[in-house]
């Protein structure tokens, strides 16, 4: 049985002001999207329904907050403009433009998604969600989500914000197929790209983990939790851990070693070398704090020269930004002015 939460008087007065403010015959639907074409955020990849960019938009919001992948998205656009120079480009440039994304796999899926389209599908987007989850690095929802917005489909989209707003509206934990199936339900035939959007831009800002914002909910009236289920499983805890890494500076060079092709975690990548031992005597240059997944850093980093050179390199400053470093490198040669 669903917990029943109350709020103080002048809570229930303002929720009673917003509610009847709506018709009482109006639709989930219907009240969702009056909502979101006032209420929605300015954001870059909305303002077109091109696949591309579309596309480019959903894979780097994969696992991504908003705000990083704003930073990123127009960078990413003006180096590949179009799908034909993101498929034509060395995997290396690819790599270059996505650092500081993280997640670097969804950068080599994406590129040997483009050569897909240019190989298989003359550089034209598959329209449908079936077609599109054929295509490297595009799972069930990142499928609906281009179809849906780029070209219409009537297909309902799941995410971690949609799974939320769902299970709230219907008073318990929704999981699996049954919150597909509720938001297909849920989906404006006529609008089902905005729709989609809207409810992503509810959970996203309205519909929030732990402390939802309930007064501010155009959509209250068809809730049944009424506030944050009790049954909502808690964030994992961060592990935290200490590294050291080694910056060698020779003339307006710096040492670089590369990770192994066959590493599970940004292969390929470019980062400083990570020290194991330290004597107790080395310089610190800086100290800096990186999160990855669910661990929490504190990044030492000590002034050395290279023990050998044989397992790297001395990069001059000018070719930094156009290497795949790792996010952490790129965040340590930024704060020690190398880029």
């Amino acid at each position: 049985m669903a917990e029943v939460r109350t709020t103080p008087a002048g809570e229930k007065k303002l929720s009673h002001a917003i509610e009847t403010s709506v018709p009482a015959n109006a639709t989930f639907s219907g009240v969702l999207l009056e909502w979101y074409d006032r209420h929605k955020r300015a954001l870059p990849w909305r303002e077109s329904v091109d696949p591309y960019r579309v596309w480019l938009s959903e894979i780097m919001l994969q696992q991504t907050r908003v705000a990083a992948v704003l930073e990123h998205f127009q960078r990413f656009l003006e180096k590949f403009p179009t799908i034909q120079k993101l498929a034509a480009a060395r995997e290396n440039s690819v790599l270059a433009a996505w650092s500081g994304l993280g997640y670097y796999r969804r950068a080599r899926m994406l590129h040997a998604a483009a050569k897909q389209v240019m190989r298989e599908h003359a550089g034209v987007f598959p329209t449908t969600s079936e077609l599109l989850r054929k295509l490297p690095g595009i799972g069930r929802y990142t499928a609906a989500a281009i179809a849906s917005i780029a070209f219409g489909e009537a297909v309902a989209v799941v995410d971690g914000n949609v799974e939320r707003v769902l299970s709230r509206m219907a008073g318990r934990a929704l999981a699996g197929e049954e919150v597909w199936r509720e938001a297909t339900m849920r989906l404006s035939s006529c609008r089902p790209g905005d729709f989609n959007q809207a409810m992503m831009e509810l959970g996203a800002t309205v519909c929030v983990p732990g402390a939802p914002k309930c007064l501010l909910c155009p959509v209250g009236r068809f809730c049944t939790s009424q506030g944050e289920l009790p049954q909502e499983h808690k964030r994992s805890r961060q592990r935290k851990r200490q590294v050291q890494y080694a910056l060698g500076r020779r003339d307006d060079a710096v040492f670089l070693v590369q990770r192994a092709r066959e590493a599970s975690l940004m292969p390929g990548m470019w980062e400083l070398p990570e020290v194991m031992e330290l004597s107790g005597s080395e310089k610190t240059l800086i100290q800096v704090r990186h999160s990855i997944t669910v661990t929490d850093y504190t990044v030492r980093v000590i002034e050395a020269m290279p023990l050998s050179e044989e397992q790297g390199t001395w990069v001059v400053r000018k070719r930094l930004m156009s290497m795949p470093l790792t996010g952490l490198t790129r965040k340590i040669l930024r704060r020690t002015g190398y880029i």
